[in-house]
């Protein structure tokens, strides 16, 4: 399973196989760059938002121009707070517009 990094949590994040499946079989435009881009956008978000359904996800949106007329990718990361403070992808999609979500932060 790998973990991904991600500045804005100061923490890595799991990517789990049965994720990356759903990711992989929900969202095949996502292919064949997923893994890049998932990685890209948690690297180096442009804006991250907290979700309307989701207490405990964040939503970290990349605008792409190098995907087909320019979209977004969205990686939603859950954090659990247990004994250890638990992050990982649930899913991650592409989008043209960002909709949902109220704004934790925002590239300057």
């Amino acid at each position: 399973m790998p973990f991904l990094s991600c500045p804005y949590l100061g923490s890595q994040v799991a990517l789990t196989d049965e994720r990356m499946k759903h990711i992989v079989e929900r969202h095949p435009d996502m292919l064949p760059r997923c893994y890049e881009l998932i990685a890209g956008t948690l690297e180096d978000p442009d804006r991250v938002r907290r979700s309307l359904r989701c207490s405990d996800a964040c939503l970290f949106a990349r605008w792409f121009d190098s995907l087909p007329g320019g979209k977004y990718v969205v990686v939603v990361v859950i954090t659990e707070k247990a004994e250890r403070t638990r992050h990982w992808i649930v899913t991650a999609y592409r989008t043209q517009n960002l909709t949902a979500g109220e704004t934790e932060w925002t590239r300057n």
